[in-house]
């Protein structure tokens, strides 16, 4: 069976799930931009056990006329001419595009989602907009049970719907950790690092949370040098920020104002290869966000065998935190619930490594292999369904949205 899959920018995420999913299916990659200000990924070329075809090569698809992206997509499509076309969610051009392509052609759509009910307000008109293009689906491939929930919610048949969408290249970051481990019995950390830390990664923006965050850090010192705490002589640990963004600014004006600038690090945006170095040598990691539809952070640094704390408002929590056993869960408005973990995990005695250790375990079932299997099934699934035809009043839907 040919499938394509669609992707907006292909980074190093995409690649492991494709290679992955190329062991089991013939996959043409579509990548509708070679660019994009979103995130500053170095360029991850070429193609390992699947085909690629990218749209507009220098170019963010996000920003050029819609109609000039749907026209690019259709000639790609009429020329690979897929058994199934897998589509990443409903909303954005290139999407509405595919979607209206299948329902042209008589080719059964599998739509790839990580929404969850509770990620944005949701106004029942949308929703009733969204039931109509939900179903030109035949099948879907989702985060976890939270986005199967809400696929389901929106109409798409639970038998249709499987798992396996976020997934990293856990293979990866487990040996280039254990690496980075050996050269750390060997050698002192770098310069630039703390000998104790707790770690974050995330685009400086407002739904990552990171002002709060940095809130509940100050609040944890405060806390760690009581007394009571001091003589269990608990460490006192340091806080990494990776990431660069618009708040940057109002970052490190907290930073100053709560008297905390010796003990935040903010060493900017990392590179995939940069990453593990930090996994490596820090403590626990820390996902605040207020909304967040999956979290593939996560996934990281679990693999690279920390333990998480991480907001329950996060798509991943469900399904990657087990609470008391390789992390906790918190709810992303309450500072004072996040730095008693912090206090926690951080504590003199507390089971680090046995922590870290349940992380990589759990995260072992939701790998790239995961992703290929479930995107095997959805693809069945959908062939054997057959394609949706759009009704006239799913193809004005369409047409509209596709002018905006």
């Amino acid at each position: 069976m040919k499938i394509a899959v669609l992707f907006h920018r292909l980074g190093p995420y995409h690649f492991a799930r494709l290679r992955a999913a190329g062991n089991l299916l013939q996959v043409v990659a579509i990548e509708t931009s070679g660019a994009d200000a979103t995130y500053a990924w170095d360029v991850v070329g070429g193609a390992d056990g699947f085909e690629r075809v990218t749209l507009f090569a220098d170019a963010d698809a996000h920003k050029l006329p819609a109609q000039q992206v749907a026209h690019q997509l259709q000639k790609a499509l009429d020329a690979i001419r897929p058994d199934v076309l897998v589509v990443p969610g409903w909303s954005d051009t290139a999407a509405l595009a595919a979607l209206r392509w299948c329902a042209l052609q008589r080719v059964p759509a599998v739509l790839m989602s990580e929404s969850t009910a509770w990620d944005e307000a949701r106004r029942p008109w949308k929703e009733w907009v969204k039931r109509r293009i939900v179903a030109l689906g035949s099948a879907a491939l989702v985060g976890g049970r939270a986005h199967k929930d809400y696929l389901v919610r929106l109409g798409m048949p639970p038998k249709a719907v499987f798992e396996g969408y976020d997934a990293v290249d856990n293979s990866y970051f487990a040996e280039k950790a254990k690496e980075e481990k050996i050269k750390q019995a060997a050698a002192s950390p770098p310069p630039a690092l703390p000998e104790h830390f707790f770690l974050a990664s995330a685009r400086f923006i407002e739904k990552k949370n990171l002002l709060r965050l940095i809130e509940a850090y100050a609040l944890y010192r405060k806390q760690a040098l009581k007394p009571e705490l001091h003589r269990q002589k608990s460490e006192i640990w340091d806080l990494v920020l990776l990431g660069d963004g618009a708040l940057r600014g109002d970052l490190d004006r907290q930073i100053t104002a709560l008297g905390v600038k010796q003990s935040v690090r903010m060493p900017g945006f990392k590179q995939y290869p940069e990453l593990p170095a930090y996994y490596a040598r820090a403590g626990v990691f820390i996902h605040a966000s207020t909304t967040e539809p999956w979290g593939l952070v996560v996934n990281e640094a679990m693999a690279s065998g920390l333990p998480v704390l991480v907001s329950d408002r996060c798509g991943c929590a469900g399904d990657l935190v087990q609470e008391g056993v390789n992390g906790f869960t918190f709810d992303p408005g309450d500072v004072e619930q996040l730095v008693r973990r912090m206090l926690e995990i951080s504590g003199a005695g507390f089971p680090v490594a046995n922590f870290g250790a349940a992380s990589r375990r759990i995260i072992a079932g939701w790998g790239p292999e995961r992703f290929a299997q479930g995107l095997s099934q959805a693809a069945a699934k959908a062939k054997a369904l057959g394609p949706k035809p759009a009704s006239p009043l799913q193809r004005v839907i369409l047409k509209v949205l596709l002018m905006r």
